[in-house]
């Protein structure tokens, strides 16, 4: 046996291994930052848009309504900067404080991102049941063979089924109405 085919050492191993996470780990990174630039670009856009309508609020001479649409944009406006600045592990230090001086709004936040996310998974499961069904009765429209409580006959016929009848020598065709007795 050659050097280059001989099995990587625990050492090698453990390299490797560090090596691809420390790869995946930079790569979920630059993943973060760019979409979280991009989320803060848009949020920016909406502080805009509500800028404007307290501009149209205050036109039409309704200011109180103005005064919380610009405190509204204000705010959207330091979320928009700070998606745009912060990179993933200032944000993730910001998640880490937060979830140790306000546990309960942490546990509260997952549960409704829990919630949230069965709901989708229902509502989205339903498509892939029909087509599920639809694909089984198929199935069991070709006669696999196989015996189920499914594809199981059922009523008068049916093999061991209540007070059926139990032989095939037993089981008689149905006659039509008006056929078979002067026959």
């Amino acid at each position: 046996m050659n050097e280059g085919s001989s099995p990587p050492t625990p050492e090698q191993a453990k390299n490797k291994v560090a090596e691809s996470q420390a790869q995946a780990q930079e790569k979920l990174r630059e993943q973060i930052d760019r979409r979280s630039t991009k989320a803060g670009e848009t949020v920016a856009g909406t502080a805009g848009d509500l800028r404007s309508v307290g501009e149209e609020l205050r036109k039409q001479g309704k200011d109180t309504p103005a005064r919380y649409a610009d405190r509204a944009a204000e705010q959207t406006d330091r979320v928009g900067a700070y998606l745009k600045e912060a990179d993933s592990e200032k944000m993730l230090s910001d998640l880490e404080d937060f979830g140790r001086r306000q546990p309960l709004a942490v546990l509260a936040g997952g549960l409704v991102i829990g919630v949230a996310a069965a709901r989708f998974l229902k509502a989205s499961s339903h498509g892939r049941y029909q087509s599920r069904r639809g694909s089984e009765a198929a199935t069991r429209e070709l006669g696999t063979g196989e015996r189920t409580a499914d594809n199981a006959p059922r009523g008068v016929y049916a093999e061991g089924e209540g007070e059926g009848v139990t032989r095939e020598s037993d089981r008689q065709s149905p006659v039509p109405s008006g056929a078979g007795a002067g026959q």
